[in-house]
């Protein structure tokens, strides 16, 4: 069998690509294909520099809240230790708490080396994400535009909320609410590179890796299981082979794998001995399904929507995927075999597909944005009461694939513009037009980034200045250690919304103290 002949093979046992894109070399336009490159290393460059300074402050972190309890218990217990406690005596995250070990196994190193792992990590799978999807629509985009696709997002989603030093710096609120977006992306990326694979051998692997996967997150974040678990089921009933989307069962295989997974997951952790003991905390109230309690989660719902929705930056999203799509259908680079192959897969699906299903496939991420989020808030209002809506931490559970949702349709965007202008205008007047469009999508993205300067700057100093303080107060108290003192001094430093030392009036409901204590060895702290 002939390449060509396995690749083809390859495709038709996956899902059916749109693609608006006819497979004949981009020509004219010069000012536009000049703008392009001049826009994406711009955008690269604001939205790189917020991602790396985030990335630098890792250096400067120090323990606050849950560092001190994980840092202690992985370092006396050991990874199996910290996951087995965490199983029988917390929470049951059991994947949350391996990879806490992991982070914290070796001191305060893997805390500070986490944010730079999880930005490069993010970035790589959301260029390859840009180039399946752009590919699909028949278009073929620069890697630099692909990448200020990247940073723009990630630079919105670190900064452009109200927690951003829990978002992107602290480990606890990462590894829970940050890394499972990235681990979802990579899962979501496997799939593709195997539910259509000719090997039955790869294909069995990639529905094996489906199931662990997503057990581990069902472990690992409910917030997240919720959201992808509405994705995966929409995507799983689109793909049904009798709708036309796809041609056999094996997209909707791997997202019934990828929902069992998750409800696996979910059940070892909902009946732990640690989840249980958790509930068991929890003040007697109303029924999630009152009256009242559904009152208040709507209007907690609606609060915090309130506040995302009044964030303007977002729109960068939409803004550089414009970009992203006049890339792609205009970067002048003669489609390969590959891109001709899906260019005609696109064509053969809207003339087969119904216009019903196309259209539910294309708005599938609003009601999964929607519901995700209303799900984000009844799991914090159940265990965190009325202003658990404002632990925004948990948020980015729905604004990872609002925000890619919002670029994806800048793309689709982008695309139909560049090739619907030049079949209506005269083409000098199209040009000029997708010329002054390139020209407002980039300014809008620049000013979107720009807009976060001030929070980086803000979360800067505060990181900085922390770690000073916290450096001489960690040394004068290990010399009181060092002396003998089993009772020390310590001053709180609070930074990003977040528990310290002495937070409650009863000492031996404090916690923190509690773990600061053991992570220094003593019997007990005072307020210095």
């Amino acid at each position: 069998m002939s390449t060509a002949a396995v690749e083809d093979e390859h495709e038709e046992e996956g899902v059916r690509a749109p693609a608006s894109g006819t497979g004949r070399r981009a020509g004219g336009r010069p000012l536009l294909r000049g703008l392009l490159p001049v826009a994406g290393a711009a955008l690269v460059a604001a939205a790189g520099a917020l991602t790396a300074v985030g990335c630098f402050l890792g250096l400067y972190l120090r323990p606050t809240s849950d560092d001190w309890c994980a840092a202690w218990k992985a370092r006396d217990m050991g990874v199996l230790g910290i996951t087995s406690d965490f199983y029988s005596t917390q929470n049951g995250r059991i994947a949350n708490a391996f990879l806490s070990g992991v982070v914290y196994g070796d001191g305060l190193a893997g805390m500070k080396l986490l944010p730079t792992v999880i930005a490069v990590s993010f970035t790589v799978g959301l260029v390859l994400l840009g180039r399946h999807f752009t590919r699909f629509l028949g278009g073929r985009p620069p890697v630099l535009v692909l990448t200020a696709c990247a940073l723009v997002v990630q630079a919105l989603l670190y900064f452009a909320g109200t927690r951003g030093y829990q978002v992107l710096l602290w480990a606890p609120a990462t590894i829970s609410h940050t890394l499972p977006s990235v681990i979802g992306l990579w899962a979501f990326l496997l799939a593709v590179r195997t539910v259509g694979h000719p090997r039955a051998g790869v294909r069995t692997a990639g529905f094996v890796s489906a199931f662990l996967i997503a057990f581990a997150l069902g472990t690992l974040s409910e917030p997240f299981a919720l959201v992808s678990g509405l994705l995966a089921a929409g995507v799983g009933l689109l793909c049904l082979p009798r709708l036309g989307l796809a041609r056999s069962r094996r997209p909707f295989t791997w997202c019934l794998l990828w929902c069992s997974g998750l409800v696996c997951g979910l059940a070892v952790l909902y009946t732990s001995p640690g989840a249980r003991w958790r509930r068991a905390q929890q003040p007697d109230k109303e029924s999630l399904l009152s009256v009242g309690e559904l009152r208040g989660t709507v209007r907690d719902w609606l609060y915090m929507w309130d506040s995302v929705s009044g964030q303007w930056a977002y729109l960068g999203a939409v803004a550089v995927g414009v970009l992203l799509g006049l890339a792609g259908r205009l970067s002048g680079t003669a489609p390969g075999r590959r891109e001709a192959r899906e260019a005609r897969a696109g064509g053969d699906l809207r003339r087969t597909v119904p216009r019903k299903v196309l259209a539910a496939l294309l708005l599938l991420p609003v009601p999964v944005v929607v519901l995700g989020s209303f799900a984000v808030v009844v799991g914090l209002r159940s265990g965190y009461g009325p202003s658990g809506w404002t632990y925004a931490r948990t948020w980015t559970s729905y604004l990872v694939p609002m925000q890619l949702a919002l670029c994806g349709y800048g793309a689709l965007l982008g695309a139909w513009g560049a090739r619907w202008l030049p079949a209506r205008l005269e083409r000098r007047t199209a040009d000029a037009v997708l010329a002054v469009g390139a020209v407002v999508a980039g300014c809008l993205a620049l000013a979107s980034v720009a807009v976060l300067v001030p929070n980086v700057r803000q979360l800067t100093t505060a990181t900085v200045t922390r770690s000073v303080a916290w450096d001489a107060q960690d040394a004068r108290i290990r010399a009181e250690v060092a002396r003998g003192s089993s009772d020390v001094g310590y001053r709180p430093l609070y930074i990003g919304s977040l528990a310290e030392p002495f937070f409650t009036g009863a000492y031996e409901r404090d916690w923190v103290a509690a773990c600061v204590s053991r992570w220094y060895g003593v019997d007990r702290i005072h307020r210095d």
